[in-house]
């Protein structure tokens, strides 16, 4: 390169005397458009560092990379609770035979033995102060609308739910409540909640595993004098009859409750403040201390404790059970 700019200049004629001049204007220039270029990027770069352009690659990933202030959907420490449901959640037969024992209820109970979910979360002071049972005995899926309203009056933190033993128990397996209905009920209930207490989570416990408190009670003389009163029939009615038509009847109450407990995980699912068992409670293993000894079916004081560990470990979950 050098060789061929030294040829042209020392050669004679016009041309090689334009030679020098040319290349010096085509130096200028190319300073010229170096300098122009420096001083554009120098300003892009001031305007970038300004953020005029969206800000720097280090502001994006750190703007990136800070904590969301929107606080979580689920708050594991709420500082009240009002329960809706069935018998099971009035601590019927925990006490005395035939009657409600609310005291020593899973859900809002202020025995100590028990240790309520109340009390595990308020402490006993608070628990008598922010706690509230709207349950009733006898409750099915179609009254928990009602209920669920009475408790938005209250405007707690947390609700709980368990009812649906009760759409199952039934004279005939007939008249077990259907599950489209069941559903239907459900998502009512949920509707006028949000109407009333649209921020208060949820907590629904699934329906208790029939079969097995049958398998388990169906042992005690007791228990099985009792259940001819009519306790639960559609599981519970001629416990000793081992005919393939009275355990294809049991299994059709079985397979019933597993339903149901389909249905509450679902439309449990579309509340992003809903938190559904999963299955915890169908799943647990009632034992003959953990059942009431004047029906042999529902929990006793033993029995609601082990409810109240159960929602207590799950409402405090950093993640909902699966």
């Amino acid at each position: 390169m050098r060789k061929s700019l030294r040829s042209r200049s020392g050669s004679g004629g016009r041309s090689g005397d334009r030679g020098p001049a040319r290349n010096g204007r085509g130096r200028r220039s190319r300073a010229g458009t170096a300098a122009a270029t420096v001083t554009l990027l120098a300003v892009t770069g001031l305007l970038t560092g300004c953020g005029v352009f969206g800000g720097s690659s280090s502001d994006k990933e750190a703007e990136r990379s800070a904590p969301s202030a929107r606080p979580p959907l689920w708050n594991r420490a709420p500082a009240s609770v009002a329960a809706v449901g069935d018998s099971i959640t009035r601590g019927f037969d925990a006490c005395v035979v035939l009657a409600d024992c609310p005291e020593v209820s899973w859900s809002t109970g202020t025995d100590s033995k028990v240790r309520s979910l109340a009390l595990r979360l308020l402490g006993a002071p608070a628990a008598k102060e922010r706690s509230w049972n709207h349950a009733a005995t006898g409750a099915k899926m179609s009254d928990l609308p009602g209920q669920l309203a009475q408790a938005a009056q209250n405007k707690p933190e947390l609700v709980t739910i368990m009812v649906g033993a009760n759409d199952a128990c039934q004279d005939t397996a007939k008249q077990m409540t259907p599950v489209a209905d069941f559903r239907k009920s459900f998502e009512a209930s949920m509707r006028q909640l949000r109407a009333g207490a649209p921020k208060a989570q949820v907590y629904v416990s699934s329906v208790p595993d029939l079969k097995r408190l049958w398998s388990t009670g169906r042992g005690n003389p007791l228990g099985r004098q009792i259940w001819k009163l009519g306790i639960c029939a559609t599981m519970l009615g001629d416990s000793q009859n081992m005919s393939k038509l009275a355990q294809d009847r049991r299994n059709m109450v079985y397979e019933r409750v597993v339903a149901y407990n389909n249905v509450l995980k679902d439309v449990c699912a579309k509340d992003p403040r809903c938190r559904y068992d999963g299955g915890a409670v169908f799943d647990f293993r009632f034992t003959g201390d953990q059942l009431s000894h004047w029906d042999w079916f529902h929990p006793s004081k033993d029995g609601q404790s082990r409810l109240a560990e159960i929602a207590y470990r799950n409402v405090t979950a950093v993640k909902p059970p699966v």
